[in-house]
């Protein structure tokens, strides 16, 4: 058995799990945020005599090199790891490895061709991609001769042709500035096409399936053949549904529309699409699903219209892809939403009975969380909810690649 740890850090959070392979148990999970403030928040959720234990404590961490070596430490005072040697790979989440990485890939070192690479990506990428590195250098410094893994959201849709992935722009955007679809969460819709298939007990490369990942950001995929071959997002996670806090496709004569009347600049704009917009924005109240189905249930136009303008463009894709895939097996729901907004898949997945898709309302509104079929017998494409686990994904490609 190896200890594997799986982490996804951002610019002032570093969120992590370590996972016992390859029995893909989880022994210690958490969070650390507010790195560089001035108090941290430091959670830790482990086993501890077979009681499950959630601690929170508030830690000063000026930068991620010493959440890195306070989180170690915990594993070791709290005896989930009795020696440091234990942990024989990491492997890091990073959202965007443009058509250079085809695959996870073994990092070689602070200052490498990967690092160099992954920063060197970062103008598609620019919140997520120079974290990700720092988290990256964070581990590298504390555990010198572990092997690191980076592990990419866009390496799944790699396998899209260019009629998916190329825009009708100039074709020099293209080969200047790598202007084209990308998506993201890819490691969402890989493990969820992959365990449906295992569900169907289908061999995977017989199947069809759409993978709809839905939480504050939200995504679709169309995956025949165990292999993505459309997406929603595009060049950045703004293409596609409405999600949390981003507005996913708009005519962006808008922007020129909004900038005349108030004067803002095209990034104020786009700052504005990506966290003002979505949910949010139309609601009216946060990006909180729970706080808009509140608001809906209570009879609020806004939240009832956001639920509505939402639904209508997820069964968009989910119809284009049916479409695409030449059919469809499957359609899944993952991610927070997908997994616990019972009243959103009701509302989908009426709105395509034209394609003979039926469920178990009673099942629906019972099913929170968990892996769950919720299509009847008679519904042409089964429906399914299948909690996602990236982290499990990574420690995999750990294993893969470091050969443990």
């Amino acid at each position: 058995m190896s200890k594997i740890m799986a982490v996804n850090a951002g610019s002032s959070s570093i969120k992590f799990q370590l996972l016992e392979m390859p029995a893909e148990e989880v022994i210690a999970s958490g969070v650390m945020e507010r790195i560089g403030l001035e108090q941290g928040i430091f959670t830790i959720k482990y086993i501890k005599n077979g009681e499950k234990v959630k601690e929170e404590t508030n830690p000063v961490l000026p930068t991620h090199a010493e959440g890195v070596e306070l989180l170690l430490n915990s594993l070791l005072e709290k005896n989930i790891v009795k020696d440091l040697k234990e942990i024989v790979g990491v492997g890091h989440r990073v959202v965007q490895g443009g058509e250079f990485f085809k695959d996870s890939c073994l990092i070689d070192g602070p200052d490498g061709v990967v690092i160099n690479k992954i920063l060197e990506l970062a103008d598609l990428a620019p919140l997520h991609n120079r974290a990700h590195v720092i988290g990256i250098r964070a581990f590298m410094k504390v555990l010198p001769d572990v092997p690191e893994v980076a592990v990419f959201d866009t390496t799944f849709h790699q396998t899209m042709e260019e009629e998916a992935y190329m825009y009708a722009t100039p074709y020099e955007w293209y080969t200047k500035y790598g202007i084209r679809k990308y998506g993201a969460h890819g490691t969402s819709h890989q493990y969820v096409s992959q365990r449906c298939a295992e569900i169907m007990n289908k061999p995977l490369e017989d199947t069809k399936i759409i993978v709809c990942h839905l939480g504050n950001g939200a995504s679709i995929s169309a995956v025949k053949g165990g292999k993505c071959i459309d997406t929603s997002m595009g060049l950045t996670p703004l293409e596609g549904i409405p999600m949390g806090t981003r507005s996913g496709n708009i005519d962006p004569t808008a922007l020129e529309v909004v900038a005349k009347h108030e004067g803002a600049s095209l990034s104020e704009l786009i700052n504005t699409l990506n966290k003002k917009s979505g949910l949010l924005g139309m609601g009216g109240r946060t990006n909180d699903a729970r706080d808009v189905t509140a608001g809906a249930n209570e009879g609020d136009h806004r939240c009832i219209m956001a639920f509505n303008v939402q639904a209508k463009r997820i069964v968009d894709y989910i119809a284009s892809y049916y479409v695409y895939l030449g059919g469809c097996d499957a359609i899944c729901f993952t991610a927070g939403m997908g997994e616990n907004l019972c009243h959103l898949r009701e509302k989908i997945c009426n709105r395509l009975g034209v394609l003979g898709v039926k469920i178990d309302t009673e099942v629906n509104n019972q099913t929170y969380g968990v892996e769950k079929e919720l299509s009847t017998p008679e519904s042409k494409i089964k429906v399914y909810v299948v909690p996602t686990n990236e982290e499990v994904m990574i420690a995999r490609d750990v294993c893969r690649l470091a050969n443990i």
